[in-house]
């Protein structure tokens, strides 16, 4: 017998999505993934001043501001082909990785783990127990025996008072919960723990961005942060050696927490490397610029079919013509009209909102179907890494041998790497990509500093607009994957702008020729225990880490009442 579920909102972080599968034998046999919020940006930017739109886009989300942001002042910059000094380069890039350390914390932790982790379990453990099992796995100054009987005191407390806090509306005793007594408490000493770490990174992106969320020092040409190495006005050298303290601190907790937990978990789970592949077509872009014109970055980029590694194809600057032309997005299925009835370029895209209620066969979502060259595809920290392997990036290479090892090594059976193209590939994808921007920060700060000890103090090249029309594109390989931004300009004035996030790539409906997205192909033949208690759904959806806030209008369909949002 068939059963219809519907799981709204299913993220535990900004934006509305909803999730409706068909239910049978114990498996999902069709999935819908419909945004239920409306992103109208492009229709404020419309005839703005293009150095404006860094500080409107990143609006579009209280969670992923930097990216936005940074995003919009490349696209402006691809447009003129303006060049941004080094040292600008290099502060961008530290706020960008700090953002993405941070996001990855967030996300195991606090919007994930709790999938994974039992904590009603953990009260049963015996925290000397979690404290020798903790040590064995790793130096981590905070795994000792004083801290795991702290963390059993405080979650007996919060049991006590009737109540679990942070910890409510769990689905505490499902059967598709593994993990030991000690385990659990383990998960969540550490989940307490990361709420402190946290804040390295925010005070990372709050000393060289002025504030966190939602950056300052942004613009067409670089930063506006002023560098000296005399005056305590603007960002010195001392400033720079706080900044490398909560850069130390991050490596320490990812490298010897983060990646332990996810070995963990991988290996306890191990089974759910058999569920969540979905769409295996995988896209992401170089980033991390290390020259003025945006030509040479940190890490590579690419777009691989099938899984096939061997066949990738790379992605290699901002004008690169296999990425410019590869992409377009589709409304059949998306509360939206489109002049022409077919897949529409971004440089052409439009956004004219035509809301019908949930269509199963028709329209269903908010979110269009973005394809690279007529294909769906995965983006995220799973298609950053797969890429970085076909590229023979060797840090991604170090990494990755080093989890799955890790993850074997518990599991006691051999975890190969076509284990990654799963549910819990996704969460070791992301801790490698976490591993791999540590090590970029530190670096950037070196880079940064040396560059300031040559004398070399520039962070801004002003921009000229012509008065024809010009159009560019900006990428970034953000926390959630792919994004990037379109912008046509004419006579000094944005003319059309166009966002595709990561979140659009990976939680789309069906696209033009009926082929589901990333969320609802990977939720195909996903068990489901008990319908009532969805918890493994959770688990594959939560895994990509959805973010779909991004609304500035919403129609209320029964009072037929409209709610705008403007930035003025």
């Amino acid at each position: 017998m068939s059963k219809r579920i519907t799981i709204d909102p299913i993220t535990r972080i900004e934006g509305h999505l909803r999730i409706d599968c068909d239910i049978e034998g114990g498996r999902v046999k069709k999935a819908w993934s419909s945004g239920q919020m409306w992103r109208g940006v492009e229709q404020i930017l419309l005839g703005r001043d293009p150095r404006d739109a860094w500080a409107i886009t990143q609006r579009i989300c209280g969670v992923c501001t930097t990216v936005h942001a940074v995003t919009s002042v490349r696209a402006v910059e691809n447009a003129l082909q303006l060049e941004v000094p080094l040292n600008a380069q290099y502060i961008r890039n530290m706020i960008i990785l700090a953002h993405s350390i941070h996001d990855f914390i967030v996300h195991f932790y606090h919007l994930s783990a709790l999938d994974w982790v039992d904590v009603t379990s953990a009260l049963k453990a015996d925290p000397d127990k979690t404290a020798a099992l903790a040590e064995s796995l790793s130096s981590w100054k905070l795994n000792g025996k004083h801290e795991m009987r702290a963390t059993h005191e405080r979650l007996k407390n919060f049991v006590n008072g009737g109540q679990l806090g942070i910890f409510t509306n769990g689905y505490w005793g499902h059967p598709a919960m593994k993990l030991s007594p000690e385990v659990n408490l383990l998960a969540v000493a550490h989940y307490l723990q990361a709420l402190k770490i946290q804040n390295h990174a925010n005070k990372i992106v709050a000393i060289l961005g002025s504030k966190s969320p939602h950056i300052q020092n942004l613009a067409v040409g670089g930063v506006s942060n002023p560098l000296a190495v005399d005056s305590q006005q603007v960002l010195t050298v001392e400033r720079l050696l706080a900044v490398k303290e909560h850069i130390d601190a991050l490596q320490d907790f990812v490298k010897n927490v983060y990646m332990v937990d996810v070995g963990a978990v991988g290996a306890f789970y191990a089974d759910w490397t058999k569920y969540g592949a979905g769409v295996t077509h995988y896209l992401s872009v170089p980033d991390i610029p290390l020259d003025t014109k945006g030509t040479q970055f940190a890490f590579p980029g690419g777009y691989i079919e099938n899984k096939n590694l061997a066949g990738q194809k790379q992605i290699k600057n901002f004008n690169d013509d296999f990425w410019g032309k590869g992409v377009e997005e589709s409304v059949k299925h998306s509360w939206y009209d489109y002049s022409e009835k077919k897949p529409l370029h971004p440089y052409q895209g439009e956004t004219k909102p035509n809301y019908t209620d949930f269509q199963d066969n028709g329209k269903y979502s908010w979110i269009k179907s973005p394809t690279f060259y007529g294909k769906p595809a995965q983006v995220g920290p799973l298609a950053r890494v797969l890429n970085m392997l076909a590229a023979g990036y060797e840090p991604a290479t170090q990494y990755a041998t080093g989890t799955l090892d890790l993850v074997s090594k518990l599991a006691g059976t051999k975890v190969g790497l076509d284990a990654m193209h799963s549910t819990i590939g996704r969460h070791a994808a992301r801790m490698i990509s976490c591993c791999i921007n540590a090590d970029l920060l530190s670096e950037q700060w070196g880079l940064l500093m040396n560059n300031m000890a040559k004398g070399d103090l520039k962070t801004f090249n002003p921009p000229t607009f012509p008065k024809d029309e010009v159009m560019g594109v900006g990428f970034h390989e953000a926390p959630r994957g792919v994004l990037s931004h379109w912008v046509v300009i004419k006579d000094g004035k944005i003319k059309n702008y166009q966002c595709v996030v990561p979140s659009t790539w990976n939680a789309c409906p069906r696209n033009d020729k009926d082929e589901p997205g990333p969320y609802e192909a990977s939720l195909l033949d996903n068990p489901v225990a008990d319908p009532e208690k969805p918890l493994e759904v959770l688990r594959t959806v939560h895994s990509f880490d959805p973010c779909i806030a991004c609304a500035i209008h919403l129609t209320d369909k029964e009072s037929n009442t409209n709610v705008s949002v403007k930035v003025v």
